[in-house]
């Protein structure tokens, strides 16, 4: 697997644009990161601040700069103002298994949004990084996303992989390989 995001892969689909996180987007990922219903199917508490959001905003920046994990803020071409986010995360470099993360606002839910941003890191994942696998763990209850996972062929799996999630309800676990390498 090839981590280094010293310079980091902005992606573009037909309608969106794939970016770095960036301190004017605390506002936002505050809004984002304090919604009740996201909050619930990602096993997060909602006590979210704007200085939380800065704070994550530069621990995020941190583990790029670490090439510890990609996050990516999801935008209309049209506007620089975030509207969900995807982020990998959680290498495993010597089985070469990634976890892929993802929440949007629900404003923009129910466009296909989520999908084509989704398609775009996979491809990435998998020609860029060389990953094998890409590992997903939603919620069985967030039927939303399990649908999403399963419309891109990640498929349902009965093994834990390199899950470290601990407050999401009834988790399960979906994956996606990498033809090309297996």
């Amino acid at each position: 697997m090839v981590l280094d995001f010293k310079n980091f892969p902005q992606l573009i689909t037909e309608r969106l644009i794939l970016r770095s996180i960036e301190s004017t987007d605390a506002g936002l990922i505050h809004k984002l990161r304090s919604d009740e219903v996201v909050n619930q199917f990602v096993g997060r508490d909602n006590s979210s601040t704007l200085e939380k959001a800065k704070e994550f905003i530069l621990k995020i920046q941190n583990l790029v700069s670490k090439n510890e994990g990609l996050y990516w803020i999801i935008r209309l071409k049209e506007n620089n103002d975030l509207i969900g986010t995807v982020c990998l995360w959680n290498f495993d470099p010597e089985n070469e298994i990634v976890e892929i993360g993802y929440e949007m606002l629900p404003e923009f839910q129910g466009r296909g949004i989520m999908s084509e941003s989704i398609k775009a890191v996979t491809a990435y994942t998998f020609e860029e990084i060389k990953a094998k696998i890409i590992t997903a763990f939603p919620s069985a209850d967030n039927v939303n996303s399990v649908a999403i996972l399963k419309k891109l062929n990640f498929e349902f799996e009965d093994k834990k992989y390199n899950s470290t999630h601990e407050n999401v309800n009834n988790i399960v676990t979906y994956t996606l390989r990498n033809h090309a390498f297996i």
